[in-house]
């Protein structure tokens, strides 16, 4: 899905200011213009209410205890953090369904360090570098020859396994090969037959968005996060199927970038990343849009939420939905809907955030951190509002800065 939607605030500012998001909505004019923006104010509440409001619903609590779970979800986060810095060796973490930090490690000894901050503690069969060995081997062989029919793969830090997501109907014979190699590995790997066909979220739009053209039509994509170089030049960090032919990128029929680099590439191995490099007139903004359901959320950073903690996204045609990350390293299997070749996409993560055709390239966030960027879901999902349940892929925002050695845009 990619979003790239954006509304001007004042017709005579030429420049335009894309909201760091899949929302795209404008800036007051005064930023557009390049002005400061005001500090926020001392009282102002830790949360956007628009995320608070989501992610209630989301989630069936009241607004109170949502706030109360993010608090506690950060507070678990920094911990892990300072036992990262003390020298504890961890191998994974995730948040159990009541909001608990559990960290996995190798000794008994580190699970008493591990109780001292605070935090629960476990010492798997396998833990995740063993599941992330595990997972290469199936990568290499999907890559080899795509599974059709297997909808995904990724680890899975609560049950201690790879799990393995079998879509409904016939199985390819490199999914059968591929399911094979997957059982050879016994209780390391859980297979699971309650996968759906899964899609790139780009989708072919006749109107003015962030939109490309190609054979196959006009196509349009949300808006991701904005990010420099060294030489302060601004990128747009998106998924790299809303870039991939590397073509100019136009907002309200304005150009306003152009594709530089993508990792995806239709029938190949691919990491669904990319970059456009913006119009020295233009800019994207260090917010992410909530499409009428409050101001728009400022962006403060790009640590990674664990497995378990609640976000939000932002996209151009299902708006603000809000849910879970479920599991990094997750691969899969997209279908290509003009009858391409299936393509293999490594690196993802998986969310309980619904997501539909044009959300592609939108914005995940947690708290004020961005996550990431949407690349794919179910073909065929409907969402109903902002707690409406579904699935998703993104892209991990913070791998995709590495790679490219960029900075994330900070309010």
């Amino acid at each position: 899905m990619c979003h790239a939607h954006a509304e001007r605030k004042a017709v005579h500012v030429s420049r335009i200011s894309l909201v760091a998001t899949a929302v795209g909505t404008l800036l007051s004019a005064a930023v557009a213009t390049g002005a400061a923006q005001a500090a926020p104010s001392p009282t102002a509440p830790r949360y956007q209410p628009a995320m608070v409001a989501a992610l209630a619903a989301s989630l069936g609590v009241s607004e109170d205890a949502t706030v109360a779970r993010l608090d506690h979800q950060a507070s678990q986060q920094d911990e892990l953090t300072e036992l990262s810095r003390s020298g504890v060796a961890t191998d994974g973490a995730y948040f159990t369904a009541d909001g608990k930090l559990t960290v996995n490690v190798s000794s008994a000894a580190a699970a008493a360090r591990v109780r001292q901050h605070g935090l629960a503690a476990r010492v798997p069969q396998r833990g995740a570098r063993a599941l992330d060995r595990v997972k290469a081997s199936l990568d290499a062989r999907a890559l080899r020859d795509a599974p059709d029919g297997v909808a995904s793969w990724s680890v899975d830090l609560p049950s201690d396994t790879v799990t393995v997501h079998v879509a409904p109907g016939r199985t390819s014979a490199a999914a059968k090969s591929f399911l094979e190699a997957a059982a050879s590995h016994g209780s390391a790997v859980r297979i699971v037959h309650d996968g759906q066909r899964l899609a790139p979220q780009s989708t072919v739009y006749p109107g003015s968005r962030m939109t490309w053209n190609n054979s196959q039509g006009s196509w349009i994509c949300s808006v991701g996060y904005g990010a420099h170089d060294s030489s302060g030049r601004q990128y747009l960090v998106s998924a790299g199927h809303c870039v991939a032919d590397l073509t100019d990128l136009y907002y309200n029929n304005a150009h306003f970038a152009k594709g530089v680099h993508s990792r995806y590439a239709l029938g190949r191995r691919s990491v669904d990343m990319g970059i456009a490099q913006v119009d020295t007139d233009d800019s994207v903004a260090p917010q992410v849009g909530t499409w009428g359901q409050g101001p728009n959320v400022a962006v403060k950073g790009s640590r990674r939420a664990a497995s378990g903690a609640s976000l939000c996204k932002s996209g151009q045609t299902t708006g603000w939905t809000c849910g879970a990350v479920k599991s990094y390293n997750v691969s899969v299997t997209y279908t290509d809907e003009h009858g391409g070749p299936d393509t293999v996409v490594t690196g993802l993560a998986s969310s309980s955030v619904c997501t539909q055709g044009g959300d592609s390239g939108g914005a995940y966030i947690s708290g004020n951190q961005a996550q990431g960027m949407t690349s794919g879901g179910p073909t065929g999902q409907q969402c109903s509002g902002t707690g409406s349940g579904g699935s998703s892929y993104f892209q991990p925002l913070d791998d995709a800065l590495s790679y490219y050695g960029l900075t994330l845009d900070i309010s």
